[in-house]
């Protein structure tokens, strides 16, 4: 029964007008969410005490972590709605992935900035092409490249197709930027949130650090919702001009 229930749901999100209802619900709630946890991670970030080593500097982390994390989950789900385009196709997945392609590319952009903001009075430089920044910066790069490519094709349909297969196939970069720290020598220092034995970091600085990192994934939950509804309703206008326009066309 709950089997069967499940099923009936993700078959209800095929209707465009089902989740437009839907997320026009959901979203109110997620934007205050999001509002709260920012201010209590920006409260929690500006109260602590500096680091002995990085000073002030430190604080950059509360926006340079979860930026970074968001980068390649944001790239997950474009994975996960690219499986659904080419093996179920559901008719939402590709409105997910196209709208969650600007949100990654400016995630990526703020961990690259607030990386090199960092890494000027930690290292000396403002950049260094190991293999965890040169691996982020390649995701960069496929995010335009998958935006460039979105705007390029007018068959949606073909557009959606052709950006699924390309998507799963730069997932491979994923793993790379999440291991290239312990696969190669590079100046980016090692996990130290998610290990399996445990966090390394303070808790003083780790608190604030999950706190900014569930408010920057609810901001993106709540941007990919609205990015989602928006190309929807687009779809719909460009249907409707599209019908007009033969209507006037056969009247003349």
């Amino acid at each position: 029964m709950t089997q069967s229930l499940a099923i009936t749901k993700f078959s209800d999100l095929a209707n465009p007008t089902y989740f437009l209802n839907l997320s026009g619900r959901i979203l109110p709630w997620l934007g205050c969410l999001t509002a709260v946890l920012f201010a209590a991670g920006l409260y929690l970030s500006f109260t602590t005490e500096g680091d002995y080593q990085q000073g002030e500097t430190v604080r950059i982390m509360y926006v340079h972590v979860p930026a970074a994390w968001l980068s390649m989950m944001c790239y997950s789900v474009m994975a996960l709605s690219a499986i659904g385009t080419l093996v179920w196709r559901h008719p939402l997945a590709d409105v997910s992935h196209k709208a969650a392609a600007p949100l990654g590319a400016a995630f990526t952009l703020i961990a690259l900035a607030t990386g090199s903001l960092w890494g000027k009075p930690m290292w000396g430089t403002w950049w260094v092409w190991d293999a965890r920044l040169t691996s982020v910066f390649v995701l960069f790069l496929m995010y335009l490249g998958l935006i460039a490519l979105n705007r390029a094709m007018d068959d949606p349909s073909k557009a959606a197709r052709v950006s699924a297969v390309l998507i799963l196939v730069g997932f491979v970069n994923i793993p790379i930027i999440k291991f290239s720290v312990e696969w190669w020598n590079t100046l980016h220092q090692p996990a130290s949130v998610v290990r399996l034995d445990g966090p390394t970091i303070d808790p003083e600085f780790l608190i604030p650090l999950l706190v900014m990192a569930f408010a920057f994934t609810f901001l993106f939950f709540t941007l990919h919702l609205m990015a989602m509804r928006n190309e929807i309703w687009r779809r719909r206008v460009t249907a409707q001009r599209r019908m007009a326009a033969r209507m006037a066309s056969r009247e003349n």
